[in-house]
């Protein structure tokens, strides 16, 4: 599962810096779909994967608020930031921890650890998808997301 997350933080850093040729009104006008427009989909993913390895790992979410982080270079520093803490825990993962339960904060209802680890990946993948809709709706190149010559597979 680490090379997937390594997969999309990289889909994030090219998404972040297609970003930059786009100006700023469009990265914040309402999309009527997912989460809205470019940047608030950006928070979201990144967001939301924090706070879902917050609670597998049994801490309290930190809530962030999307108006501190409406402009690039922030929400680059806060997805660098986060990406530290994500990066320790994938990094310490084992298959005995699969089927540690997980009771998220803002829910009553429980997950096993492996299965919030799939969504956290699975999530990103998704919006990511929606940004490449919203690009192409507007002529803005496409982050390429193929998984093949990423060269994020190893063998180990």
């Amino acid at each position: 599962m680490r090379t997937l997350f390594y997969y999309n933080w990289q889909i994030r850093d090219e998404w972040l810096q297609v970003f930059e040729s786009i100006p700023v009104i469009e990265l914040l006008r309402d999309r009527k779909s997912g989460v809205g427009s470019f940047l608030k989909t950006m928070f979201h993913i990144i967001d939301v994967e924090y706070s879902w390895i917050r609670a597998i790992k049994n801490e309290s979410d930190i809530i962030f608020q999307f108006e501190d982080y409406k402009d690039l270079h922030p929400m680059r520093n806060l997805s660098k930031k986060l990406r530290l803490e994500i990066n320790e825990f994938i990094n310490n993962w084992s298959n005995e921890m699969e089927y540690d339960i997980v009771t998220p904060s803002w829910m009553e209802k429980t997950f096993y650890k492996g299965e919030v680890l799939r969504h956290i990946l699975v999530h990103e993948i998704h919006h990511i998808g929606q940004l490449s809709i919203w690009s192409k709706e507007i002529g803005i190149e496409v982050v390429n997301s193929n998984f093949i010559g990423r060269e994020l597979f190893e063998k180990k």
